[in-house]
């Protein structure tokens, strides 16, 4: 049991000042590992007609046919697009379009935290798999992490010099 406390990364938040800092490119980006710190839940209303679901679930809620995808707190991910020096794109499943975008908010320290295309007190919405989602207002507190220890280890190949003699 020891071995899961210890044994697991620990993650730090991903934020401007850190990517500033290690002057981070879009290739230096696309090889570190993305984690999510709590739960999203994308969520949409799910008419007769529309195209089969595959990775989401249909619910019934207040009687509706309702499509929820949930990304749970330490899901990994990857950035597939970086289309602005302050925005990320995670995909957290295969799949074009399956990604969501992330920036630095100023409130919560410069953390990257989920976007949407607007907020209201209830929830935001959401592009995904090119479909709008609607997502629950908690989500907007959900950060990207990394494995800071993981991403600065650093090889050293070090050797002792012997010395000469005549």
């Amino acid at each position: 049991m020891s071995c899961l406390f210890n044994c697991s990364p620990r993650l730090s938040p991903f934020t401007q000042e850190l990517q500033e800092e290690n002057n981070w490119s879009e290739a230096d980006l696309k090889k570190i590992q993305f984690y999510v710190s709590q739960d999203i839940r994308l969520y949409r209303d799910f008419q007769t007609g529309q195209s089969k679901i595959e990775d989401g679930k249909v619910r019934m809620v207040n009687g509706r046919k309702v499509e929820e995808i949930i990304i749970s707190s330490g899901t990994p991910g990857v950035m597939v697009l970086n289309p602005k020096s302050d925005r990320i794109a995670i995909s957290f499943e295969d799949g074009k379009g399956k990604y969501l975008m992330f920036g630095p908010n100023p409130k919560f320290g410069d953390k990257y935290v989920l976007l949407a295309k607007e907020w209201k007190k209830s929830g935001g919405t959401i592009t995904y798999d090119g479909r709008p989602f609607k997502t629950d207002a908690d989500s907007a507190f959900s950060a990207l992490m990394i494995d800071l220890k993981k991403i600065r280890r650093t090889k050293v190949n070090s050797r002792v010099a012997k010395g000469r003699r005549l």
